[in-house]
């Protein structure tokens, strides 16, 4: 079964480009998530759309956030994202005319729509700066070096 990663990675990426401060490069960004810089600008395309970064071209260009983390929930990146659906169990139409399965596929859709009803409320509490906050917590727990969340993103590494 596949799945779609694009908000833990988005939510990943926005946060360290507010703990850098800078244009962060769809390069920059591809290496951080070993991807090719062609997804990245077709996926930050989404969240320009929204509003929740901002593009430049030039040499001190790249993406930029266009508003605090305080500002973004998970179900704003959500959103922006464009994900048609998060489950992978849906109805079906193998036998349309079937009244048994007119009724699976009633219920199955309504039990969806439960489901994604209460997701995006689960989303909407979470804000990009309570992961910041929880992540500096950890990582002050555990090293006194500095506030970046990742151990493996070192300083300058947006520069």
């Amino acid at each position: 079964m596949s799945r779609d990663s694009r908000l833990a990675r988005m939510a990943h990426v926005l946060v360290h480009m507010a703990c850098n401060h800078g244009a962060a490069t769809s390069d920059v960004i591809a290496r951080m998530l070993s991807t090719n810089p062609v997804v990245v600008r077709r996926t930050m395309a989404g969240l320009r759309d929204r509003g929740i970064v901002t593009s430049e071209k030039g040499p001190r260009g790249g993406w930029r956030l266009t508003r605090p983390l305080e500002e973004l929930t998970l179900l704003d990146v959500h959103r922006a994202l464009e994900t048609v659906s998060v489950f992978t169990i849906g109805p079906t139409a193998d036998h349309p005319e079937c009244p048994v399965e007119h009724l699976a596929n009633q219920a199955i859709v309504g039990a969806l729509a439960q489901a994604g009803t209460a997701l995006e409320a689960a989303l909407a509490q979470v804000r990009l700066s309570d992961i910041l906050a929880e992540g500096q917590a950890l990582r002050a727990a555990r090293d006194a070096d500095g506030p970046h969340v990742c151990p493996n993103t070192a300083r300058g590494a947006w520069s």
